[in-house]
């Protein structure tokens, strides 16, 4: 079976977790995202306790693909430290932990061109 995982995370707004959310596919380190849509957050932030909305956003992707993901999420989100974080798929349907996988695989280099006889 397939080593897949779910990522967590969070973004100020649905434009936001769409924005790195398309990102994340275009760049195939992530096989699908769930915008889950808005929740409350309650936490600490620079000892304080703070209280806003946020939009949860989910993605699967293979674990290998975990570093790489969390780098570009750092770089694309508005947030100082953005919620990223990944939780095992224990198990599932064989065939899409095989799509998650497959989607996630980077696109082979071109070959070069064949020369005509």
């Amino acid at each position: 079976m397939a080593n897949c995982v779910l990522v967590y995370m969070t973004a100020a707004n649905v434009t936001e977790a769409k924005r790195i959310s398309r990102m994340l596919l275009n760049e195939r380190l992530v096989a699908c995202v769930n915008i889950l849509g808005h929740v409350t957050s309650l936490f600490r932030w620079k000892d304080k306790l703070q209280e806003g909305r946020e939009v949860v956003f989910v993605a699967k992707t293979r674990a290998s693909s975990v570093k790489g993901l969390a780098r570009r999420v750092r770089e694309l989100h508005s947030y100082e430290v953005p919620c990223v974080t990944a939780l095992p798929i224990m198990g599932g349907n064989p065939a899409f932990l095989r799509w998650i996988t497959a989607e996630t695989r980077r696109p082979a280099r071109a070959t070069a061109k064949r020369r005509k006889p």
